[in-house]
C-alpha cells in the first residue's frame, strides 16, 4: 500500500516567530515586535502623562 504524503495548509501556520527563534539585527519580524511593543507603550506613557497632569507634552517639557 503507497501512502500519500500529508500536506499541510500554509493558511493554518502561525506567524508569530518561535521561541527558540534568536533575535538577530536589521529588519527581522522580531525586531519589528519589539519595536511596536516599545510604541505602544510609549503611547499610553503619554496619555496618562496628559490625563493626569491636564496638560500636553508640548506644555509639561516647556515649549509652550
Amino acid at each position: 500500500m503507497t501512502e500519500e504524503p500529508q500536506v499541510q495548509d500554509k493558511s493554518q501556520q502561525s506567524v508569530e516567530p518561535s521561541s527558540t527563534e534568536a533575535p538577530g539585527f536589521g529588519w527581522t519580524p522580531y525586531a519589528e515586535q519589539i519595536n511596536g511593543r516599545f510604541a505602544m507603550l510609549g503611547l499610553l506613557g503619554l496619555l496618562l502623562l496628559e490625563f493626569f497632569t491636564h496638560q500636553d507634552f508640548y506644555s509639561w517639557i516647556g515649549l509652550r
